[in-house]
């Protein structure tokens, strides 16, 4: 089987929509399903206003279909809400071909920290869009209820994996005055970091990531370490020399950086908001309070073997599974190469 993903996140971006769905589709391989993305790469861009470091494509009809049709997709699925999910939207209402959408982000909270626009605008431009969709796959429980709320149809869940390949215990010491509390994610107005930055904490506070907030909040905070973008065993190893993962952010539908921190051993500090109280839920591997400075010295309490545990049951195999699943349970398969009705497949 293959599927099309069209998405507006793609590399060089780091985010979490990007490495869910590198990592859908290395999972997928031994599934016998074939993954091919629709990105930004194939068009002309612009930067994001306000966050220059992400840039928009500006795609057309006709080369939108050209690289659907030449990708003989036996499914399309819909990423992301920006240019390229709606013109790959519209390419599909056109046909009349069924198509699936995913929920990654909060945009009405994330464009509220922005410019004051009422989110119930927002939040009806989300419906609208999704409508068509066949299934509506979102990453949590509580997430999938909230959509269900708001007016979403088909709304099914998609939970997350983590690389415990990558991401697992190891002997580091990142030569800081201990503990080290670290938070890993993008360095923008929607993480929150000013709550984790403006804490009153023994030892050495971490960010790894980048973003348009980075050098405010360097030059605020000179006593935290900021180490920029990591990737790949240089992150694994951060996560591992840490004492205390630190996730003040109030607006993540998932955060795959806990699960990397849990596999990694590292305990969670957050606040108890959706995102981290539906990762962690009532596991003992972090702590949840409004007041994050207890729960940053309450999860220095917690056993990293536990955390260690906790990981282990979350695989992208797993999750790559639930996504197939879903396509297959909600009919949203066609035959690429001419057109036809949807039909049954099995992967």
């Amino acid at each position: 089987m293959r599927i099309l993903v069209a998405t507006d996140a793609w590399h060089p971006q780091v985010n979490g929509v990007v490495r869910t769905l590198t990592k859908l589709a290395d999972a997928a391989k031994g599934l016998g399903v074939e993954f091919t993305f629709l990105t930004p790469q194939s068009f002309r861009t612009f930067a994001m206003p306000s966050y220059r470091d992400v840039r928009l494509a500006m795609p057309r009809p006709a080369r939108i279909a050209k690289l659907i049709e030449d990708a003989r997709p036996d499914s399309i699925h819909i990423a992301t809400e920006g240019p390229i999910g709606l013109m790959v939207r519209r390419y599909c209402r056109q046909r009349k071909l069924p198509f699936t959408t995913s929920f990654h982000t909060r945009f009405p909270e994330y464009v509220r920290a922005r410019v004051p626009v009422p989110g119930s605008l927002i939040w009806r431009a989300l419906r609208r869009f999704h409508a068509p969709s066949r299934a509506v796959l979102a990453a949590t429980p509580a997430l999938a209820r909230e959509l269900t709320e708001r007016g979403f149809d088909n709304v099914l869940l998609w939970p997350r994996g983590v690389d415990t390949g990558l991401f697992h215990p190891r002997a580091i010491d990142l030569c800081l005055p201990a503990p080290v509390f670290l938070s890993v994610g993008r360095v923008a107005v929607e993480k929150n970091l000013e709550a984790f930055l403006e804490l009153d904490l023994p030892g050495t506070k971490v960010i790894v990531g980048d973003g348009p907030a980075r050098a405010s909040l360097e030059e605020a905070y000179p006593d935290a370490i900021f180490l920029g973008e990591k990737h790949g065993e240089a992150l694994a190893e951060i996560y591992a020399a840490a004492d205390v993962f630190v996730f003040p952010s109030k607006t993540d539908t998932f955060g795959l950086v806990l699960l990397e921190a849990l596999a990694s051993g590292l305990p969670v500090a957050a606040f108890p908001v959706k995102g981290p109280r539906d990762v962690i839920g009532d596991a003992p591997v972090g702590a949840l309070d409004h007041d994050l400075r207890n729960a940053c010295f309450a999860a220095l309490g917690v056993s990293r073997q536990d955390c260690v545990e906790f990981a282990a049951s979350h695989t992208w195999e797993a999750s790559a599974r639930t996504f197939v699943d879903s396509i297959e349970a909600v009919g949203a398969g066609f035959s690429g190469r001419n057109g036809a009705e949807p039909v049954s497949f099995v992967a």
